[in-house]
């Protein structure tokens, strides 16, 4: 847990406007589906919904090395986790409010959004995940070849 939680405590620490909620709780839930031999990347704190008056559904998101990864621990049992490859990744769209940023990313299946955001935290959630599933997506592209 020391990896998701330290790079969700980097950015929390490098961009304040972020809003959330029981960190360490959420990356646990990241970290206990994380494979052996997966390494994460990036990872960032976010309210997982589109309204950024609710600030009650904090989530963690990490980029490993083979998926993107919501976990979002609940308040008295249980918990959800998302896993999205790179083959369902259809793509993020950046939107800046008045004080914060809101992402959305699309996939095959559905369209998951976060909101509460740094703006300039959003700008570099972007660049981390548009580079990693530009560079993934090639190698799909070379497999199916």
């Amino acid at each position: 847990m020391n990896n998701v939680y330290e790079s969700v405590k980097k950015f929390k620490s490098k961009y304040k406007k972020t809003i959330a909620f029981r960190i360490k709780a959420h990356c646990k839930i990241v970290n206990l589906h994380l494979n052996p031999d997966e390494k994460v990347l990036f990872a960032f704190p976010a309210q997982d919904n589109r309204n950024s008056f609710i600030i009650i559904n904090s989530c963690v998101v990490a980029l490993t090395n083979k998926r993107l990864l919501v976990g979002k621990k609940r308040l008295i049992w249980g918990y959800f986790l998302t896993s999205i490859t790179p083959d369902l990744y259809n793509d993020l769209k950046v939107i800046k409010n008045l004080i914060w940023s809101n992402i959305e990313i699309d996939t095959v299946k559905e369209t998951i959004y976060f909101s509460n955001i740094d703006p300039d935290g959003a700008v570099e959630i972007e660049s981390v995940i548009t580079d990693y599933m530009i560079k993934e997506k090639q190698k799909y592209g070379q497999k199916n070849n």
